[in-house]
């Protein structure tokens, strides 16, 4: 198992059900995939570096989590369908 971190940037305009909804669909997919989460960083609304579909802020999540590698690839896949989240990244924490 190796250890990854998962950020997560959501719409400004969610409501706090479906922030917190969206949060918890990503949750149950690291565990689906037989992740398991060590700690979820909440960074709240923050501005964003630069436009995004005509957003200038999104809500910020890190989660971090142990997984098998192929974990990441699957976690990344269903991710990048959800329409609540503006951008996402998974990154190994044993590169650095």
């Amino acid at each position: 198992m190796k250890n990854y971190e998962l950020a997560i940037v959501m719409f400004s305009t969610l409501s706090e059900e479906e922030k917190l909804g969206t949060l918890e669909k990503v949750q149950n997919l690291i565990t689906r995939f037989g992740g398991e989460i060590a700690n979820v960083d909440d960074w709240g609304k923050r501005k964003l570096a630069y436009e995004i579909d005509k957003q200038k802020e999104g809500f910020y999540y890190f989660i971090q989590f142990n997984a098998e590698t192929a974990a990441p690839a699957e976690i990344e896949s269903r991710i990048r369908i959800m329409e609540p989240v503006l951008r996402y990244l998974i990154i190994s924490l044993e590169d650095k």
